[in-house]
Formats: C-alpha cells, sequence, structure tokens
C-alpha cells in the first residue's frame, strides 16, 4: 500500500510520454560554441560536487556531458534562490521557466543556458520537471517550514525527485515503472542532504525537519539551535535515518529499468549518499559541528561492489 504521499508525487509527474530507448548521437559535435558550453557546464560540477562529477564520469560522453549540463542549470537555479538579490531573483527565474520551455533562446554569452537548452531538448525532457524544480528551489523564498514528512516530501520532489526524472531520460528507461522508484531515489537524496546539513540551515535560518515529528522525539528548536546531541536527537535521527535507507532499498529496484551504464551511476549515486548516512552515525549524530562526508577512496571503493552487484541483476 502506498502512503500518501507517494501518489500526491505520482500525480505531479503525471505520466511519460514515452520510454527513452533510441540511440544518442553527437548533434553539436563540432559546435564550438556548444562545445565551450559543455566544457563549463564541467568545470562547475568538478568544483561544486566531486561525487557528482565522479558519477557522472560513469556515463559514456554524450550523456556525461548532459548530466553535467542537468547539474549546472540546477546549481544555477539554486544559487539564484540563496544568493541573488531580492529584486532580480523573480526575474532571473522566469528567465530560466523560459529557456527550460523552449519560449525563447538563452542568451548568447550564457554558456550554462546553452548546453542545458541542447541537452534538454536533444533527450526530449518534459518541461513540467524543470519547471517544478524552479518552482521547488523558490519555496525557499522565504524559507518554508514543514508540518508534516508529507508537506517535505513535496519540497524533495521539487528539488530532487525532479532532477533524477530528468536524469531518467538522459541514461534511457526502458519501461514507465521507472517512474515511482526515480521519485523515491529523489526524496531519498534530499533526505539525506537535509540530515547532513541540520546545523547549516539551522544558521541559515532553515529547517527541513517535519515539525511534528521533532516532537514526537522531544526535540526543541532551542536544541538545534545549541546543536545538543542527546538521546532525543539521537533516536530522531536514527528514525530518520531508516526512512531514508528504506527509500534507498525501494529505489534500488528501479534500477534494472535504466539503460546499462545509467544503472552503474545512479547506482553509485545512492551509494556515496548512503555512506553519508553511515558517516552520520560515526559522527554520533552530530551534524551541528561535523560534516558528513565520504573520502575519494571511500567512495571509489564503493564502485566495484556495487558493479558486481547490477551485473548479477
Amino acid at each position: 500500500m502506498q502512503a500518501s504521499w507517494e501518489n500526491h508525487l505520482l500525480n505531479l509527474a503525471g505520466s511519460i510520454p514515452h520510454p527513452s530507448t533510441r540511440l544518442v548521437f553527437s548533434y553539436w559535435a563540432g559546435d564550438v560554441a556548444l562545445e565551450e558550453a559543455y566544457r563549463a557546464c564541467g568545470k562547475i560540477a568538478a568544483h561544486h560536487s566531486k561525487s557528482f562529477y565522479l558519477v557522472s564520469g560513469l556515463l559514456l560522453e554524450e550523456k556525461r556531458s548532459a548530466v553535467r549540463a542537468l547539474y549546472a542549470f540546477c546549481r544555477t537555479v539554486d544559487d539564484i534562490v540563496d544568493e541573488g538579490s531580492v529584486v532580480g531573483r523573480a526575474a532571473e527565474l522566469d528567465y530560466w521557466r523560459g529557456v527550460s520551455q523552449g519560449i525563447f533562446p538563452p542568451h548568447a554569452n550564457d554558456l550554462v543556458a546553452l548546453a542545458w537548452a541542447d541537452a534538454r531538448s536533444r533527450y526530449h525532457i518534459p518541461p513540467r520537471y524543470t519547471l517544478q524544480l524552479i518552482d521547488g528551489a523558490a519555496r525557499d523564498l522565504p524559507p518554508a517550514r514543514y508540518k508534516t514528512f508529507d508537506d517535505l516530501a513535496t519540497y524533495c520532489y521539487g528539488v530532487a525527485s525532479t532532477v533524477s526524472l530528468m536524469s531518467m531520460y538522459i541514461v534511457g528507461f526502458q519501461s514507465n515503472e521507472a517512474l515511482p522508484y526515480a521519485i523515491k531515489l529523489g526524496v531519498a537524496l534530499q533526505l539525506t542532504n537535509i540530515l547532513r546539513d541540520v546545523g547549516k540551515d539551522f544558521r541559515n535560518g532553515r529547517i527541513y525537519l517535519p515539525e511534528d515529528e521533532l516532537k514526537i522525539f522531544d526535540v526543541t528548536e532551542k536544541q538545534l539551535a545549541r546543536g545538543e546531541v542527546n538521546d532525543a536527537w539521537r533516536n530522531f535521527m536514527r528514525y530518520q535515518i531508516a526512512r531514508a535507507r528504506a527509500l534507498y532499498a525501494e529505489a534500488e529496484k528501479g534500477l534494472p529499468y535504466l539503460g546499462r551504464d545509467g544503472q552503474l551511476a545512479i547506482g553509485a549515486a545512492a551509494n556515496f549518499y548512503q555512506g553519508i548516512l553511515e558517516a552520520i552515525e560515526a559522527n554520533d549524530y552530530d551534524v551541528f559541528s561535523k560534516r558528513a562526508s565520504l573520502t575519494a577512496w571511500g567512495k571509489l571503493s564503493r564502485i566495484p561492489a556495487l558493479w558486481l552487484k547490477l551485473a548479477a541483476l
């Protein structure tokens, strides 16, 4: 039986027009401007997320370039919300809404927009997912609060499940049955981000944790402000981590529906993030003064076992 939030997110995702099974050809090779644009997106990914850069490197060249353009688009929208001027945010987000729908072409000197417009068009990424991502990010203006996990799941869908769905179009998928698994993976990834960044987010005036569950576990905002790690906090975090792991386990069932190289890349992303949950536990649930992360070797060492697991599917 599906939870209410799952049904809601499936309705947000809508139906998939067709499975992406066609071969991918290079429409942009030899186009100097687009090559420069894709290189710029690769540099953004390398600078801001070593994990994403490593994972995307497991894809074939065409797909690798496209997912890095997707990352650069998402990063740009996130930066607008976090760092843009109050006056300019709405106009900048509207610009990206227009580019993402193909309503008007990107500015000639906007390398991220050039690459993203090309990738979105080549892989037939539904515009509604890009619009939902922009609207999801805009929910942080001002920072929203979430009374229940159902409310939080909707936010996670907007800023993360949409990315999983768009990635699905790029890596290729064999069946529409991949849809609910992509949604769950996005929720799991974003929930992991939220748990890792509780202290940082609180200092920035943001609390993403479900209010009703904080109350159940007797965790107060004053405790969050103090960065207090006590039994109440540990129990709360154990509950959230167990939920995230259950979502990862469910999402893993969708890997066989993806293209072969996509299975390894998406599986690695999920695996790395599960490593973050392990690091949180190793830090005794202190997400206030320590940032849970994996070393480069910690990430690379996980790939062989994952490859063998996927080979057995």
